[in-house]
């Protein structure tokens, strides 16, 4: 006669009969293999500051998207002169009459002075400008990098020399100062200076002028990662079978630089964004009237709008001021989750 009293232990569950019989809990648990990428992706979950900053980069992209779409919806457009069309709204000096810039019902974030754009459409389709030209330079200057970078590391001798010298003598300008004199050569390159200049040779020569000092730092992350993979067991395995370079880059290489190519990207975004942004700001990138950030914070420290509209600054300030915070957040947290030892 058996007993209905089991006495667990280990992973069997053994009966008074002597029978062994699987352990329920065992069987249920199931051990599943995870990909680093799954690791990570586990990982960046956790971090709850890295979600939240995820969310709130997206909700920038995705006005900047549909920039369009919400300025139908809204009723008004960046490009309507309301101090021509609608002159009661503003007094003699061209200032919005109604207090805070005319913000009301109608004109969310108000008008600006002297044309009267609409500050929000303008706040809009700024994002949208200054964004894609930033996520325009990043790819750029992540595929220079990860070309040359790799080249370099992975072929050495002649190679890696001029091109780690080429990085190194690139690395010596000043940026800013660069940008700031190159922008009028390359504009001319395309338009004569008599000439009006069309706004996508302004969008062109700034992606031109950012990406030529933007790559040099990615690229010499991944040309001392890549000295450190070839001398790998599994790259001379590679090699010993026959296996091409271009293979091997591609199968072998790749993969395992992928970290610093996310980390390093999610870095140069915002700095690419607060750099167009100053080249606006000076007169030398964006200028009236398209919108873009830059030229919002060039048209706020005039005197007219400094003195009579102190918040048309508050609208595209906290706007970059929240974006640059978040994809910094944001970078920081994807580094965390590829390499959790890394203390923050």
């Amino acid at each position: 006669m058996t007993s209905g009293i089991g006495i667990e232990g280990g992973g069997t569950s053994v009966i008074a009969d002597g029978a062994p019989q699987p352990d329920v809990k065992a069987e249920d648990e199931e051990l599943v293999g995870r990909s680093p990428g799954q690791l990570m992706w586990i990982r960046f979950k956790r971090d709850r500051t890295g979600v939240i900053s995820a969310y709130v980069v997206i909700f920038f992209f995705l006005i900047g998207l549909l920039a369009p779409v919400i300025s139908w919806l809204y009723g008004k457009d960046p490009y309507t002169v309301s101090a021509d069309e609608r002159p009661e709204l503003f007094d003699s000096a061209g200032v919005p009459v109604q207090p805070n810039g005319g913000i009301s019902g109608e004109f969310w974030f108000g008008l600006e002075p002297g044309n009267g754009y609409d500050v929000f459409t303008k706040l809009l389709y700024g994002i949208r400008t200054s964004l894609g030209i930033s996520v325009a330079v990043t790819i750029a200057t992540v595929l220079t990098g990860i070309l040359l970078g790799i080249t370099a590391g992975y072929l050495g001798g002649r190679t890696d020399y001029w091109i780690s010298r080429v990085i190194d003598f690139l690395l010596a300008f000043p940026s800013q100062l660069f940008f700031i004199a190159s922008m009028p050569v390359v504009v001319s390159l395309f338009v004569s200076p008599r000439d009006e200049t069309p706004v996508y040779v302004r969008v062109v020569s700034l992606i031109l002028v950012m990406w030529f000092l933007g790559w040099m730092s990615l690229g010499r992350i991944l040309r001392g990662t890549t000295l450190a993979l070839r001398e790998r067991e599994f790259i001379e395995a590679a090699k010993v079978s026959g296996a091409p370079p271009w293979r091997i880059i591609r199968k072998e290489i790749l993969p395992n630089v992928v970290t610093p190519i996310l980390v390093q990207g999610t870095y140069m975004l915002p700095n690419f964004v607060t750099a167009e942004a100053g080249l606006s700001f000076l007169g030398v990138g964006i200028v009236e009237p398209t919108p873009d950030w830059g030229q919002m914070f060039s048209k706020a420290s005039t005197e007219l709008v400094m003195q009579n509209d102190i918040t048309y600054m508050f609208f595209p300030g906290i706007s970059m001021i929240i974006f640059i915070v978040a994809f910094n957040l944001l970078g920081d947290s994807v580094r965390d989750a590829f390499d959790p030892k890394t203390a923050r």
